[in-house]
């Protein structure tokens, strides 16, 4: 069982020494990885025609490629999760290149976390397709692997056109692991033929079980199971004490859970240092 944390981005500020302090110590105090979540644009919700989201233009976001390279130098054994890479909206032989080379330089510390991401405002903005976006991210991750992979690339697809080039450095890890976000029933059917591990929005096993049943579904039809593939939910710190949150391991651990992360952000924290502390104190009184 691996146990990570959730970068809390959005509350934490802009402070690199903080930041540097952050992944130190939670490298130090035995947390396995650190997983950030990815939006490049915030929108104005008094845009004309309105606009409605969890996340506005007054919410902080670190690019988490350039955050963890930040992080790797500053570290050692500490892994890197994004959670998720909003895949359609980015350009797939660039996002080979960044992830690459942040394995590259952090020694294969990676997992990709990707999705399709819900807010058009962003896809407009980089000049991609929102209504397609499930479809094109299923292109993306196969031809990620490939550039991975293989010296030289050639593909002509909807969305791809590749002759005969690839990247270099290639990562240390061929391919590099992609995790799926999202609990739509079409992410669970891409999940099951193209991913290497599950990252639920669910806050527990018991509120995942729907979801669960139909992964097993879809895995089936590939003949796989739950045992072939990874799966990480987020342990909410503001959700319930020490024996609540063992419980939730102890039942998403029954389930086929190996990774889990710890989320601080909700508890009306506003220093650094606070969210620090939850996270010594979780692995204190839960364990890591």
């Amino acid at each position: 069982m691996q146990i990570g944390v959730v970068f809390p981005q959005t509350e934490f500020g802009n402070d690199p020494v903080a930041i540097r302090d952050y992944a130190q110590t939670v490298e130090a105090l035995g947390y396995s990885h650190v997983l950030a979540y990815d939006h490049v644009l915030g929108a104005n919700p008094d845009r004309p025609g309105g606009w409605s989201g969890p996340y506005t233009y007054l919410t902080p976001f670190h690019e988490p490629f350039l955050l963890f390279s930040y992080m790797a130098a500053v570290t050692t054994r500490l892994g890197f999760v994004t959670g998720v890479i909003i895949l359609p909206q980015r350009q797939t032989a660039l996002v080979a290149k960044q992830a690459a080379t942040l394995d590259v330089l952090s020694g294969g510390r990676l997992r990709l976390g990707v999705g399709i991401g819900w807010n058009a405002v962003e896809y407009e903005a980089l000049g991609e397709e929102f209504r397609t976006r499930g479809r094109r991210s299923e292109a993306q991750i196969e031809l990620l692997r490939r550039l991975w992979t293989e010296p030289l690339v050639t593909v002509h697809d909807e969305w791809h056109n590749i002759s005969d080039a690839g990247i270099n450095p290639l990562p240390v890890q061929r391919p590099i692991p992609i995790w799926l976000g999202g609990h739509a029933e079409a992410v669970l059917d891409r999940l099951a033929r193209l991913g290497d591990g599950w990252l639920p929005n669910h806050r527990t096993a018991q509120d995942a079980a729907d979801a669960l049943t139909k992964l097993d579904g879809y895995l089936a039809r590939q003949g796989r199971t739950r045992r072939d593939i990874g799966i990480e939910p987020r342990l909410h710190v503001k959700d319930g004490d020490a024996d609540y949150q063992r419980r939730v391991i102890e039942d998403w651990r029954e389930a086929g859970a190996d990774y889990f992360s710890v989320n601080t952000m909700g508890c009306g924290f506003t220093t650094p240092q606070e969210h620090i502390q939850a996270l010594e104190n979780f692995a204190k009184m839960v364990g890591v």
